[in-house]
């Protein structure tokens, strides 16, 4: 059986160099990078589990691809492979569909040399990449809601308050691009804010229109599926091959494991108040421009963690970036994805800055952030997104 290069991967890992085309079909990964987001979402993964997730499948697949190809073996298979071993670490609960899945893909595959050394290559490469994040653990749960002794806290759980903990793929600890401290309560910016998401964010909101109602239903599904619907548009168009989608959806996925990494390394420091807190204790902020609403309601519901800076903006700001390195000075592909949380609709924008300002104002339209957060949320996306693309596409 042949043994894979250790050298060339560990070289590989840190700086996914260029490969040769693949010889297998070039939407391979795609496919793959469908099925996996499936798989994930099958398994009731919440988005910093998941995101992770997808991090280790597609570093493994890019490093199996890259190895079936100095072999000569099959990529195809290669692909199939990694993916079925990182799944079943990552998402157990969902074996059955994970070798169903695996055992059509291969079935297309001929038997012979080719198919039985691309598969090895794929479970060396998920073997190898496991080993070497084998260190990135998630912290125990420390967190400790801010009340005085004696005082009632709601006892819901905090959502990854320990995320920020985890080792990054790209950047060099997870305050690299931490932000500035939010604006100050007695700043006209916290006052612009405030007014904004309470007049366009308001379940019962009078100013959101119809439009910006439909964004923001869109964008309350944040599993990665959504994002990676917007990268697959561009890995599908003409063109392209298995090697180089294979090095796209790998860089994609690192961007946004780091990207959530860094949020929440920001969110549980500053710990900001989301809107609904601050709206209906609008009399208690010390500023004459933030009137209290004392039955204030958001447009969906709010997630469990600090409002400053915006999830969401911050992973469409790293994909966004990224898919921009890819494409260079080229015409922009038409980007297009789907939501589960809109019936299945397809939204579509004619070039990443478009798809990142949409997600963003999403956020503010549903009534769960601040201006502020989510333009401190694309600027941290985007450098992540450029670390990627220097570090993987260049």
């Amino acid at each position: 059986m042949p043994t894979i290069n250790q050298r060339a991967l560990t070289f590989a890992l840190a700086a996914l160099l260029p490969a040769a085309a693949g010889q297998a079909r070039a939407d391979a990964v795609t496919e793959w990078n469908l099925k996996a987001g499936e798989m994930l979402s099958e398994a009731k993964m919440g988005t910093p589990p998941a995101t992770r997730a997808m991090a280790l499948v597609q570093t493994a697949v890019y490093q199996a691809v890259r190895q079936a190809d100095l072999q000569g073996a099959s990529a195809e298979a290669a692909v199939a492979a990694a993916n079925r071993a990182v799944l079943a670490k990552v998402a157990p609960a969902v074996q059955a569909s994970i070798e169903a899945a695996t055992q059509a893909a291969l079935a297309r595959i001929a038997d012979g040399p080719a198919k039985t050394a691309g598969i090895a290559a794929g479970e060396q490469a998920a073997a190898f990449v496991l080993t070497q994040r084998a260190d990135d653990v998630i912290a125990a749960d420390e967190y400790r809601p801010h009340a005085a002794a004696g005082s009632y806290v709601p006892t819901a759980s905090a959502a990854a308050p320990m995320w920020g903990k985890r080792k990054p793929w790209l950047m060099a600890s997870a305050s690299q691009v931490r932000p500035a401290a939010p604006a100050a309560l007695s700043s006209e910016t916290w006052a612009r804010d405030y007014n904004e998401v309470k007049a366009v964010g308001a379940k019962a909101s009078a100013t959101r229109s119809a439009e910006q109602t439909e964004i923001a239903r869109f964008w309350e599904y944040s599993l990665p599926p959504i994002y990676f619907g917007v990268v697959r548009s561009l890995a599908e168009q003409p063109g392209r091959d298995l090697a180089r989608n294979a090095r796209l959806f790998a860089a994609t996925a690192q961007a946004m494991d780091d990207a959530l990494i860094s949020v929440f390394d920001a969110k549980y420091q500053y710990n900001f108040w989301r809107p609904v807190t601050a709206i209906r204790n609008g009399d208690t902020d010390g500023n004459d421009a933030t009137a209290r609403e004392a039955t204030w309601t958001p447009l969906i519901d709010n997630p469990m963690h600090p409002e400053y800076p915006s999830g969401h903006s911050i992973l469409a700001a790293s994909v966004g970036e990224v898919i921009k390195a890819e494409v260079g000075s080229n015409p922009m592909p038409l980007l297009m994805t789907s939501s589960p949380s809109a019936k299945g609709a397809t939204r579509k924008w004619s070039n990443p800055d478009d798809f990142v300002k949409e997600v963003s104002d999403s956020r503010i339209y549903a009534g769960i952030h601040y201006r502020s957060a989510t333009q401190a949320g694309v600027e941290m996306g985007s450098k992540i997104g450029t670390l990627a693309a220097e570090r993987h596409l260049r």
